[in-house]
């Protein structure tokens, strides 16, 4: 039986509706942080919203009805490999998110073809039901025998504790999960865990109790590892954050380089669309602003409203949140 807890979070105040409404200045009158692509080390391909659970606060609401991002196909994740190879971006590694990445029928087909290439794979997954449906299983297993070290999927444990990882992701989805990383670990697949830190308690406390259960479990994991445990920060983009100055670089010692669309972009193929749109950044898929444009191409050149010259105005409460403040990265690097 799962222990009932009550969600005891204090509810910050709302964001002020003057910040992020202008690209260049904040709503004091400051201008307004920016970041540039430094190079495209991962692009991450968003495979569709659609997923088996409804978390309370899922990242961009994923959910057994929200179809708002469509099926990614094999034909647009190749031809965006394609182009990859075409323009000599070196990048190393594509990653899979969602939604459930293995409730798109073309999940391991686009894997295969980007180990194939030689890319690095990381396949975000909740390891549930999607992901242990025997074909899944079998075809994962024909992905780990080929590509022993290229391949790596990260499960979504946002606690180390039954209670609050269900207070998160719902009623029996704890075993169920467990039940996926032990079928990982068991066949020597190379795996991470991202968890969340919005339990207030220490990250050397997360950690310590990320061990445990690894421990426990006998799951081939370093928690002390910020690559195979990775601890986002808590994300409403309803909620006040402070906006994000050319000056804040220095005041917080963080530099632009480091943020998570200095290295990467995604692809999204938005229903109705004709084509896939490519943003800067993985937590802002629903933000017309933020698109730039339908390839690799198109969006290094995008140089009008968030872009300029080539780089990305921080003009969105996730980009203060996640990345500069609360030193979040999908990438977990």
């Amino acid at each position: 039986m799962s222990e009932q807890v009550l969600d005891t979070r204090p509810a910050p105040p709302h964001l002020d509706p003057q910040k992020f409404s202008d690209p260049k200045i904040t709503a004091k009158g400051e201008k307004r942080a920016e970041v540039a692509l430094e190079r495209l080390d991962t692009l991450w391909i968003n495979t569709g919203t659609l997923c088996n659970i409804e978390c309370i606060n899922c990242y961009i609401e994923s959910s057994p009805s929200n179809d708002r991002l469509v099926y990614f196909s094999l034909a647009d994740a190749l031809a965006l490999m394609d182009e990859i190879e075409l323009r000599g971006l070196g990048t190393r590694e594509i990653g899979f998110t969602g939604g459930e990445p293995f409730m798109n029928r073309d999940m391991l087909a686009m894997a295969d073809a980007a180990l194939k290439r030689g890319f690095e794979v990381l396949i975000l997954t909740n390891a549930m039901q999607p992901m242990l449906r025997p074909k899944v299983r079998e075809g994962l297993l024909a992905l780990r025998e080929k590509y022993p070290t290229m391949l790596t999927l990260r499960i979504s444990l946002d606690h180390y504790t039954q209670a609050l990882h269900e207070l998160e992701r719902g009623p029996k989805s704890w075993d169920k999960a467990l039940e996926g990383v032990d079928w990982l670990a068991e066949n020597g697949f190379q795996l991470a865990v991202a968890g969340r830190t919005c339990w207030n308690e220490t990250e050397e406390d997360a950690r310590k109790g990320y061990a445990r259960l690894i421990a426990e479990r006998g799951w081939t994991i370093n928690a002390d590892d910020p690559m195979q445990l990775v601890l986002f920060p808590e994300m409403d983009a309803t909620l006040d954050v402070p906006e994000i100055t050319t000056d804040c670089w220095g005041i917080l010692g963080v530099k632009p380089e480091h943020m998570m669309c200095a290295t990467s972009r995604m692809a999204v193929k938005r229903k109705g669309a004709l084509a896939p749109s490519i943003l800067p950044c993985t937590l802002l898929v629903y933000d017309d602003e933020f698109d730039m444009g339908p390839n690799l191409t198109a969006a290094a050149s995008a140089n009008e409203g968030m872009f300029e010259e080539g780089k990305v105005k921080l003009n969105h409460p996730h980009c203060a949140r996640f990345c500069v403040l609360g030193g979040g990265s999908c990438t977990g690097s």
